[in-house]
């Protein structure tokens, strides 16, 4: 449906309209440019003076065509990065700084230049089932890789809530990522950008943090955190992890990995591969657990400290930005002390009767 601005020529579309004074000032100029070749005198006077004129005439003219259109690719500029603005902090919203008691920090790198969201996904949310929270990198990345992770995450904010097991959770990003290739699949033809659809595949980590401290994981190919103690940095790493979402589906059994319990000041680090592959100009990789013990022995240790200290060692270890995208995300317990829990079946009340 076609609407009209006020005051419009009915029947003529604005956006017409709207090219259409876009032209006025090139075509004045070029009136001018015309209208002092056929009249001014000058310009038919084969007299070194006269010439210089009319040269200087038409280079004004050419200088104000040129400097028109260069504002009016400026305006189009700036539109395009607002939107582009727009769609990350809805894609990729940056997460609040206290999460039921955790403190949150994030960030997204994206190797594209062209682009300021890619393949990489991270969100943490507060739910009745605890505190829940994805990462995810989406083989690939820049614009060719974000319709992918809109449908995990998308699929993440609403099951995270849904379903009361991280189980659940995992089948229902398993099931968007389906309808997420068979719908490329009917849309690309072989021609879209990026991957096919056929090779498309998400790693994922998702974890669930209990009032207490108590950490649970589902790992779908994807890095496992570092937790940061008063002692250092150690890798998460309790059991081997599931295949990547996309290639071949999930086992019937998907046990949840216990982790242990985050303590009152011990910090979590999500991260993408980007992280870890990152390298430098003799072609080392990224010393991520040497980066993270060192933030482990700094104060004020906070999620923002943390990620300070590993972006700059990243950008100086890599020379400028990441040749993959990077996605950080780093949560604090900072709750006073971890409450106990009821035994199943047991109430408050007849505990206390005892």
């Amino acid at each position: 449906m076609i609407r009209f601005k006020p005051g419009a020529p009915r029947g003529v579309p604005p956006r017409f309209l709207s090219r259409l004074r876009s032209l006025a000032v090139p075509t004045a100029w070029s009136a001018v440019a015309v209208a002092h070749r056929l009249t001014c005198p000058l310009a038919r006077d084969d007299a070194p003076g006269a010439r210089l004129v009319s040269s200087a005439v038409l280079c004004a003219v050419g200088t104000g065509i040129v400097l028109h259109i260069r504002r009016r690719m400026l305006r189009e500029v700036r539109h395009a990065r607002r939107i582009a603005e727009t769609a990350q902090s809805v894609l990729l919203r940056p997460p609040p700084p206290r999460v039921d008691g955790l403190a949150v920090a994030a960030v997204h790198l994206s190797a594209d230049p062209g682009a300021r969201i890619g393949g990489d996904l991270y969100e943490v949310t507060a739910t009745e089932h605890g505190v829940r929270a994805v990462i995810g990198d989406v083989r690939g990345h820049g614009i060719g890789a974000v319709g992918t992770g809109a449908a995990v995450l998308g699929s993440f904010r609403e099951a995270a809530h849904d379903e009361e097991d991280l189980a659940g959770v995992l089948r229902r990003l398993e099931r968007a990522m389906d309808r997420h290739l068979r719908e490329r699949v009917h849309s690309e033809r072989g021609m879209g950008d990026g991957a096919p659809a056929a090779e498309e595949f998400v790693t994922v980590l998702l974890l669930e943090i209990l009032p207490d401290g108590e950490v649970h994981a589902l790992n779908c190919g994807h890095p496992w955190p570092h937790r940061l103690t008063g002692a250092g940095a150690e890798p998460l790493a309790p059991a081997d992890p599931l295949p990547p979402l996309g290639p071949f589906p999930l086992p019937g059994e998907l046990p949840t990995a216990a982790c242990g319990r985050l303590l009152p000041g011990d910090i979590l680090v999500l991260h993408t591969d980007g992280a870890e592959e990152a390298r430098d100009a003799d072609g080392r990789f990224f010393p991520l657990r040497d980066v993270l013990a060192e933030a482990a022995r700094e104060r004020p240790r906070t999620p923002q400290a943390v990620l300070r200290t590993v972006l700059t060692a990243l950008l100086d270890h890599s020379v400028g930005p990441p040749k993959d995208d990077v996605a950080l995300l780093i949560l604090r317990n900072e709750r006073c002390s971890p409450p106990t829990r009821q035994p199943r079946g047991v109430t408050r009340s007849a505990t206390a009767d005892r």
